[in-house]
């Protein structure tokens, strides 16, 4: 695709996929990592001077727990670094600073501002880092962005190449509280006051799995891996392009006990919630012979990770197994420019496009 001079092809007409495909990998394809969730800084010989330096950049869109109603700026800055963060577990690699970027209204308060540190810093805290430096300005929009750095374990960098047929996809981390916590405020679910303010709470703080990518990468049981950004589906579906295969998924997966509830009361499978972006999971590729002790070393770590596919052939494309039946994976990937990428908006309409619940 080309356009004309009366109908120039636009970025949306592409969108993300083909801009990768099209316009910045004949560009970039010699630079070592280009596609992975971080760009490589520097590659010790041997990785023998402590492992290779990593590092991502990310903007911060309108946080889905702000149009439920979260006003502190505390969540968008935890959100902030979460985002970049993830990123890094995806490398494996262990955060060594933030660097931020703020474009705020004039009018904004004093407060508002210092709760948007605050939530950046106990994010970056919690996580085993910092906040090394930034820049501020004034614009008619509140425009966040942040770049982290890390450092990879010598000679484990992961990426998104690497698998082979036969191996197994490992969903790691605590996936469906944002949209658990969407389906609770849209009516579409009632549970106890407690356990909705536990969602609630993992909703407005998620933690990047960075612990996991770490854990993973020293012990050399993972072979590729990648944030879930977009969705499962886009997740999963950018790996086999990566490493030229298709995917068999099992859909007979078990989310924790209260986001259970919210399925079975909204009229959900576990998998479909397991589908969503926003609680920052990672997917991570293991030999088959491996699963076990992969599991086995993040369930030491209290970290959740559970077997949801097998790498196969890619003639097979992208498929679903449902009571033994396999049927082709129709998945929804919020892709940037795009009519399904994320811009924030009204929930019921929201909870239609992501999860496909009716709206109303």
């Amino acid at each position: 695709m080309s356009g004309d001079a009366e109908f120039p092809l636009t970025l949306e007409d592409l969108g993300e996929r083909e801009i990768l495909t099209q316009v910045l990998r004949p560009r970039y394809r010699d630079t070592v990592g280009f596609g992975d969730d971080c760009a490589v800084l520097s590659q010790p010989p041997g990785d023998e001077l402590g492992g290779e330096l990593v590092a991502t950049t990310d903007s911060c869109p309108t946080p889905l727990v702000t149009i439920l109603g979260e006003r502190d700026l505390f969540y968008t800055g935890w959100l902030l670094a979460a985002i970049n963060l993830s990123d890094l577990a995806a490398a494996g690699a262990l955060p060594l600073g933030l660097v931020v970027n703020y474009t705020l209204p004039k009018q904004t308060t004093v407060d508002d501002f210092r709760r948007l540190l605050d939530g950046v810093d106990a994010c970056a805290a919690a996580h085993g880092t910092q906040v090394v430096g930034g820049d501020l300005r004034d614009g008619q929009t509140m425009q966040l962005s942040a770049t982290a750095v890390g450092r990879c374990v010598p000679g484990r960098r992961l990426g998104r190449t690497g698998a082979t047929l036969g191996d197994r996809l490992l969903l790691v981390g605590s996936p469906g509280y944002l949209w658990a916590s969407a389906l609770l405020s849209g009516g579409k679910a009632k549970l106890s006051e407690q356990d909705t303010q536990k969602i609630w709470s993992r909703a407005r703080q998620p933690m990047a799995q960075v612990a996991a990518g770490r854990v993973l990468a020293e012990s050399g049981l993972a072979r590729a891996a990648m944030d879930v950004s977009d969705g499962l589906y886009a997740t999963v579906r950018t790996l086999c392009e990566a490493n030229g295969l298709g995917a068999r998924m099992n859909t007979d997966i078990h989310l924790d006990s209260a986001i259970a509830e919210v399925c079975a009361q909204s009229g959900l499978s576990q998998f479909e919630l397991a589908e969503t972006w926003g609680d920052w999971s990672l997917v991570v590729v293991v030999r088959a012979e491996d699963v076990e002790a992969a599991t086995t070393r993040l369930s030491a770590e209290a970290i959740p990770a559970r077997e949801i596919g097998t790498l196969a052939d890619a003639g097979e494309g992208l498929s679903l197994t449902v009571g033994g039946t396999s049927i082709p994976w129709r998945g929804i990937a919020q892709e940037r420019f795009s009519t399904s990428s994320w811009h924030g908006g009204e929930l019921s309409q929201l909870m239609a496009d992501v999860l496909r619940v009716p709206a109303g």
